[in-house]
């Protein structure tokens, strides 16, 4: 697939409207195919068979085009194209679609790639905070701004920042701290927060900054590259109160008997205090920094030690006195390596909202959308509990439904496309009313933006015009080849049998070995299988429950499965193995050369019986939806692909 990576305005500027109307290769009833669209399948699926490139091979492949054509042109005439799951599965397909093509980036794919160049640097940044209430009235959140403001001020005029944070931050670690919150890196706060500190230069303090937990000032303290993550073992004894003398003592003692040359292993099983590790060495998992913010000494001492195997001096935090050993440093991965974690959890968090707001706002302005702000209010004005309960139906006027929303270029979007949006998508949520409504609007706006960003390409890039009918006609095939072909010819028992007995000289095999096949992990459990099968035991479902498979009495043909033929033909008992897979043969004896029975050849018998049905399907088909072909515009085709040859 060709990508194309340009601007917004330059994609636009160059764009030279909508391209002419290809010509009609055939028409399948009320279907018309293009003759660019048969074209572009045509050498997308032959790219490397040069031999597909004759005539006959052309005409062969435009019968079967035709009859794929006729299966769509059917599914269409039922509706399958109008249903809540097709609907829903295409609208997947076309938002994956659209991204290789669009000019703005996808929001979670500009999200991760932002996010990944923030991980590569450590910010180091120092906060005054002003705390707001879990919903703050308009008047809480003015008078925590006005806070913000007035030491903002006094900053500026030259007061210490830190000096400040102590004595006004409402951040209770700020009375020890000072505000500072040492390195950190990108998912560790808060995003808005993460964002004004990597926007701002060191020295620099940020405006008043809103997160949910109030108004920040930040001032960015250092930057520098990502440390990546360390993976450490450690020995901790716990302190017991105020007077830690002795566990001081009892630390550098301990340090005393490695340096000795005492295995790490064996002291850190006998002293550590961290009962989830002593018993493996100590070893915790690999930790970033910034992830042990409670126990900065940890930290500081873990990211300080060079080379593995490198033992700290003792050292203490607030939860005891520690010795580290380092057994590796791990660099930050490549973004193709942690890609597709990143965007889980970036999915997860309001970056992707601030990103799909930009692209959003991107869009707006490309397509000229202009909304009426008074008759959005009105309508989200309507919003009650019954829109929380998944519920709501429309409760004003006709004509106040027939008003102008919004417009998108030149089309305009009634009130009554929106009601249709909430009844359609509207589900019970704990979120209030007024807000869920809201929600419903910005989602709406986004669908319908991206649905004109998508006829757009429509009309001016025949690369997506393909792919998106490919789909489309792909999804409806599907649906329509499972009720038609597949479902009937594995669910009609009748039709089959009956199919069967007019064919079953088909499905002839030479001698086969009647068998049954058990395989485990461990060969005691193949032992008591076997003493049961060699004293004629039936075997019950506890007996088999330990085994990694049990496969049924069949007939085995020749080179069907290996461990029956290593188990030969003649009755009795058979064991073998491999790659730590232990396997018993149970063989009962031949079956002589014939016919196989309807069980024996059921796989085939269903795929001949699909065959038919299928062939008898579109023999109908055609009658149906009479078929014309265009000779002047196949002429063309054709002489076009064979210049490939």
């Amino acid at each position: 697939m060709r990508i194309l990576v340009v601007s917004i305005s330059l994609l636009y500027s160059l764009a030279c409207g909508a391209q002419p109307k290809p010509a009609v290769l055939f028409t399948a009833g009320p279907s018309q195919v293009a003759g660019d669209e048969f074209t572009h399948i045509y050498k997308k699926n032959h790219s490397n068979q040069p031999d597909a490139f004759t005539e006959p091979k052309i005409q062969e492949y435009l019968d079967l085009y035709i009859n794929f054509k006729l299966k769509v042109s059917e599914a269409k005439n039922r509706g399958l194209d109008t249903t809540a799951k097709f609907t829903k599965e295409f609208k997947t397909y076309r938002q994956d679609l659209r991204k290789p093509f669009t000019a703005t980036p996808d929001a979670l794919e500009q999200a991760a790639r932002e996010t990944y160049a923030r991980l590569t640097e450590e910010v180091r940044a120092a906060h005054i905070l002003f705390r707001l209430p879990e919903s703050p009235s308009p008047s809480d959140t003015l008078a925590a701004y006005q806070k913000c403001l007035n030491v903002l001020s006094r900053i500026q005029a030259g007061e210490d920042f830190h000096k400040l944070a102590a004595e006004l931050s409402e951040d209770p670690s700020a009375k020890y701290n000072q505000g500072d919150l040492g390195f950190f890196t990108a998912m560790q706060m808060v995003y808005p927060f993460e964002k004004a500190a990597y926007e701002l230069a060191p020295g620099q303090v940020s405006k008043p900054v809103r997160t949910r937990f109030g108004y920040h000032l930040i001032q960015t303290k250092a930057r520098q590259p990502a440390r990546g993550e360390v993976e450490v073992s450690h020995i901790l004894l716990r302190k017991t109160g105020n007077d830690d003398t002795a566990v001081k003592n009892k630390i550098f003692s301990v340090d005393e008997q490695l340096k000795k040359g005492r295995a790490w292993e064996d002291v850190c099983k006998e002293f550590s205090e961290d009962a989830n590790t002593k018993d493996v060495g100590g070893k915790l998992r690999p930790f970033g920094v910034g992830a042990l913010a409670s126990v900065p000494e940890f930290e500081t001492v873990a990211f300080a030690l060079r080379d593995p195997g490198q033992v700290s001096d003792p050292f203490s935090s607030n939860i005891g006195w520690h010795i580290i050993k380092l057994e590796k440093k791990i660099p930050l991965p490549s973004y193709q390596e942690l890609e597709a974690s990143l965007k889980k959890k970036v999915a997860r968090d309001e970056r992707l909202q601030v990103s799909r707001k930009k692209i959003d706002q991107q869009r707006k302005q490309l397509f000229s959308f202009s909304e009426n702000s008074t008759t959005k209010q009105q309508i989200l004005a309507l919003a009650d509990s019954t829109l929380s309960k998944g519920k709501w139906n429309y409760p004003g006027t006709e004509s106040f439904a027939k008003q102008s929303l919004f417009t998108i270029a030149t089309k305009n979007y009634p009130v009554s496309a929106f009601i249709s949006y909430i009844r359609a998508n509207q589900n019970a949520t704990p979120q209030k009313p007024e807000l869920y409504m809201a929600q419903l609007y910005d989602s709406f706006v986004e669908d319908e933006l991206a649905l004109a960003e998508e006829q757009k390409l429509l009309q001016e890039n025949p690369e997506f015009r393909h792919l998106l009918t490919e789909y489309r006609d792909g999804i409806l095939l599907f649906e329509i080849m499972e009720k038609e072909v597949w479902n009937k010819a594995s669910e009609d028992s009748i039709g089959l049998v009956s199919y069967y007995e007019k064919n079953k000289s088909k499905y002839t095999a030479g001698e086969r070995v009647t068998a049954r096949v058990f395989s485990a992990t461990h060969a005691a459990d193949l032992d008591v299988i076997e003493a049961k099968l060699k004293k004629g035991d039936t075997l019950t479902l506890a007996d088999t429950k330990k085994l990694k498979s049990a496969q049924p009495w069949r007939n085995y043909e020749p080179n069907e499965n290996k461990w029956v033929d290593a188990a030969g033909k003649q009755p009795g008992t058979y064991r073998s193995s491999s790659e730590n897979v232990f396997y018993l043969v149970e063989v009962k004896g031949t079956v002589p050369a014939g016919i196989r029975s309807l069980d024996e050849a059921r796989i085939n018998v269903i795929t001949d019986y699909q065959d038919q049905l299928e062939k008898e399907w579109v023999t109908s088909l055609r009658s149906k939806y009479p078929v014309k072909v265009n000779k002047k515009t196949k002429k063309a085709i054709v002489k076009e692909l064979l210049k490939k040859k």
